[in-house]
Formats: structure tokens, C-alpha cells, sequence
């Protein structure tokens, strides 16, 4: 029953060169990375290696249980006053993956009485919590500050969340959030923002929140990964204490899973040391970035990110597979993981490129690309 089910929709795929295949990695490639997201290069920095492995040899390797029964340990308080204080927040919860933290916060926050207002290049992980909400909602073109106001100012419900990326995934550019948070507070509304891509990049490390002077405010909620710059695993959510008890007590996501492992709040914590001790690696990704985009001709990015639009989807998968038969690992996004429906070749620079790999992978990119456009 199944082949005659699926089958169909496979091959609908693989003719749109839209399918999605695994491709096992191993331990020892020798590979300039430009695909995976460990923007401080700190994944395999043995400091953060070894918290994790101390964590296992005193907690073991699993939390054991929901964060409410014995998941929580000394490491997941430690770890989200820690973030909480780095980032200007006076509080932080920590999911097991920032999938979660995302739906977790806004199915809390969601309902009939709550209106959800989303930027319409969101991440999926906020899609699908809005799905999920049981809230009107309501897409707003990209950082269009106006059409928010419009929204915010004609909705009946009485509250209203209003939910942006601080730097968007695929394109890299920027949430004009001082606007967005002064026009939130002006209609009574919480701006949340996922700083995903900002934590150990923008605002010298601390996210794009705190650079503006937004950290703190009682209308902003911040959510971040733990799994990009902090080279780890898990989410946290990210605001006043009254949201902390909130979701603690109502948010299925948090109530219902499994705590996070504490080896990766253990890693995640020593990544934040190390990043607080050495502030000059945000610096090191943003200049890894400007170069890539150079060497590539498309325009800087706000962000890690330099995105490469693609003619198709056919010939991105074709320029990032000849990539790696050449030593250079990029990503290669298509619909619907891009939110303006171009595939792209998508580069994600982090603080251990040297100058020398920087210039050897722009050579092969541009190359590939020369040879399937």
C-alpha cells in the first residue's frame, strides 16, 4: 500500500530536483566547511570536548526524565543563567532543541484571545508552532514595519505576538527591530525574536537584541539554538521570569519531553566561556563572511550566511556536489527551505576559516557554478 502511495510523490520530486537526500559525514573528511552551522568553530575545541565528556562521567548520558520529574540537573540552571546574563535577559528555560523552544513559546503564548502576527520569511520551526497555536494568524511581507502597525492596530483579540528572525536563515539580512519593538509596545504587543542566527555573531556575541538595547524590555522575548555558535545541542527561550514560570507550567513542548542531555548543556556552557574569554571570534566569522561574498559576487550579509542564487534547483545540487568533489562542502537550499522560491547555494563562514581556505573555496565555488549555470 505504501509503494503505490508514496511512490508517486517521489518521483514528482526527483523530477523538480527537489529531493532531499542523507549523506553520511566522516570523522576525519579533510574538508573546507561551509555547510555546517558551528559559526564559532568550536564543535571539535577540545574545552568544550572535554566539559561534555566530565558531564557524562558525573551525570551520565541522559537527563533521565521530563525537566519537571529529575531531567534537570546543576548544569541546566547553571546554563540558562549564564545565557540569560550574556544575552541581558533576566531570565532563560532550556529545551532540548531550539525546534522546541520555538514551538514551545508560542503555543504557550497562543490561543483564541491571542493574535499571532509572523514575517513571512519565518523559520518552519515558527510556522508550525502557529500552526499548532490555535491563534488567528496573520504573514506580514518581509520587514514591513507598516503592515505590522496596520494588523496590530485593527485586531480584536487582546494580546498579540509579533515574531521575526533577528537575521533570517537563507537571505542573512536583518528584522528592523527597533522599529518592530517600539511599534509592539505602542499597540500592547510582545515582539519575539529568534536570534538563531545572532548568539555568537551579531553585537559582538551577544545577538542582535542586546547591540540595539532591546535586551530586558518586558515586551521582547528572545529565543536562540544551541546548536550553531554555542556547538552544541538544544534551545532556550529567553525573558522575564513571569514568562519563565509561564511556560514551565503551560508549555506542552517543555512539560512533556525529555530534558536536554546534560553533556550538551555542559558543552553549550563552555562554548559561552569561551566566547566570553575570547570576544574577538565574532569578529573572525564576519570576516569570513565579507570575503566569501566578495570572492562570490553577491552583496555582504548581516549574518553568517552568504546566500548564491541559483538558476534552478537542478543546478544547485549540481554546482554544491562539485564543490565537494573539489574539498569545499557548501549548502545547497530549494523550495520550499527558501523563502523566496530561488534555490541557492547557501555558505555559512565561521571563525576557523583561514585566509588560505577562504580563497581556495571562493575559487571552487565560483568555478562551479561557471559550470553548470
Amino acid at each position: 500500500m505504501l509503494e503505490d502511495w508514496l511512490a508517486p510523490k517521489a518521483a514528482a520530486l526527483e523530477s523538480r530536483g527537489l529531493t532531499r537526500r542523507l549523506r553520511a559525514r566522516a570523522a576525519d573528511e579533510d574538508l573546507i566547511d561551509l555547510a555546517g552551522n558551528d559559526y564559532l568553530g568550536l564543535a571539535r575545541d577540545p574545552r568544550v570536548i572535554e566539559a561534555a565528556a566530565e558531564a557524562v562521567r558525573v551525570w551520565g548520558t541522559g537527563s533521565t526524565a521530563s525537566r519537571l520529574v529529575t531531567g534537570t540537573t546543576e548544569l541546566h540552571e547553571q546554563l540558562e543563567s549564564a545565557l540569560a546574563a550574556y544575552v541581558g535577559q533576566e531570565s532563560g528555560l532550556v529545551f532540548s532543541s531550539g525546534y522546541l523552544a520555538n514551538l514551545g513559546v508560542v503555543t504557550a503564548l497562543g490561543g483564541p484571545g491571542t493574535l499571532l502576527i509572523s514575517d513571512e520569511h519565518i523559520h518552519a520551526s515558527l510556522v508550525d508552532a502557529c500552526r499548532l497555536s490555535r491563534s488567528r494568524v496573520e504573514i506580514f511581507p518581509h520587514n514591513d514595519v507598516d503592515t505590522v502597525e496596520k494588523l496590530l492596530a485593527e485586531r480584536n483579540e487582546p494580546h498579540a505576538v509579533v515574531m521575526t528572525e533577528s537575521v533570517f536563515s537563507v537571505l542573512s539580512d536583518e528584522a528592523p527591530l527597533t522599529a518592530l519593538a517600539a511599534t509592539a509596545a505602542a499597540h500592547d504587543a510582545v515582539l519575539l525574536v529568534d536570534e538563531a542566527h545572532g548568539l555568537g555573531v551579531t553585537g559582538n556575541g551577544h545577538g542582535s537584541v542586546h547591540a540595539l538595547g532591546l535586551a530586558g524590555l518586558d515586551h521582547v522575548i528572545v529565543t536562540m539554538t544551541l546548536s550553531k555558535a554555542m556547538a552544541s545541542q538544544g534551545g532556550v527561550v529567553l525573558g522575564p521570569q513571569v514568562l519563565r514560570n509561564h511556560l514551565i507550567n503551560r508549555s506542552r513542548p517543555f512539560i512533556y519531553d525529555t530534558g536536554l542531555n546534560p553533556p550538551a548543556c555542559a558543552a553549550a556552557l563552555a562554548a559561552l566561556q569561551i566566547l566570553q574569554a575570547e570576544p574577538d571570534r565574532p569578529m573572525r566569522i564576519h570576516t569570513a563572511t565579507n570575503r566569501l561574498a566578495e570572492a562570490t559576487g553577491v552583496p555582504p550579509a548581516a549574518g553568517p550566511v552568504v546566500s548564491i542564487p541559483m538558476p534552478g534547483p537542478h543546478e544547485a545540487v549540481a554546482a554544491a556536489d562539485l564543490c565537494l568533489e573539489n574539498g569545499v562542502r557548501v549548502g545547497s537550499f530549494r523550495p520550499p527551505s527558501t523563502p523566496d522560491g530561488l534555490s541557492r547555494l547557501r555558505l555559512t563562514a565561521h571563525a576557523g576559516l583561514s585566509a588560505t581556505d577562504l580563497e581556495r573555496a571562493g575559487a571552487v565555488i565560483v568555478d562551479a557554478i561557471g559550470q553548470v549555470s
